[in-house]
């Protein structure tokens, strides 16, 4: 069976969607139908256009489409993405996230593989701590959270988190290194979300 899998993503300046990309691609790789969406940015014009590098990637990213109730419903896996924000999830993402009430009480986004990734400035940053935050969010509805652990040797050559691949922007654009663990991630999201679908038809 081949599983649906939702890259699911806010990224101010590039950092991560970079890594959702790779992610994407990790879950394509697998044999999975991806779709790639961002949320909407919410912080005003006058903070964007202190940043050129944040206006430059709004423009750059303008042809993705943005997330909606539907990529949730029509996903059997979620891959969420956000930079840190005191070591927590940014405002545009946990907007979305707070818009799913109706769909969680219905029981819509339960029994779905989920995992998530970050960038924080520093490799300190709180990138453990947002990840584990999105995680408190997949307890609530539900779905089964898929980490990447130590599965791969290639985790270990990119600092080693086993919470999900996370991003010291501080150093620049992702390293070959971290990418190859996105792309590992969503491999592993798409692989167990399989699973999850073939077991649910031999049920039916």
């Amino acid at each position: 069976m081949v599983a649906n899998v939702a890259v699911i993503y806010y990224s101010a300046t590039g950092s991560v969607h970079t890594l959702a990309e790779a992610i994407a691609a990790g879950a394509a790789d697998a044999g999975a139908e991806v779709r790639l969406r961002r949320v909407p940015e919410l912080a005003p014009d006058s903070a964007i256009d202190a940043n050129p590098a944040w206006r430059a990637h709004i423009e750059a990213t303008a042809h993705i489409e943005p997330a909606t109730h539907e990529d949730l419903l029509w996903a059997d896996a979620y891959a969420l993405g956000t930079p840190t924000r005191y070591g927590n999830v940014a405002a545009q993402l946990k907007q979305f996230i707070d818009t799913t009430g109706g769909l969680w009480a219905q029981g819509l986004l339960a029994d779905k593989a989920a995992t998530a990734f970050t960038s924080a400035a520093n490799a300190q940053g709180g990138n453990e701590s947002t990840l584990l935050a999105l995680y408190n969010t997949f307890y609530h509805w539900g779905a089964f959270i898929v980490p990447p652990g130590y599965t791969d040797p290639k985790i270990f050559a990119a600092r080693g988190n086993p919470y999900g691949v996370g991003h010291p922007g501080s150093e620049g654009g992702p390293s070959e290194e971290t990418l190859a663990v996105a792309r590992y991630q969503g491999h592993r999201l798409a692989t167990v979300a399989a699973r999850l679908v073939d077991s649910a038809a031999l049920v039916a």
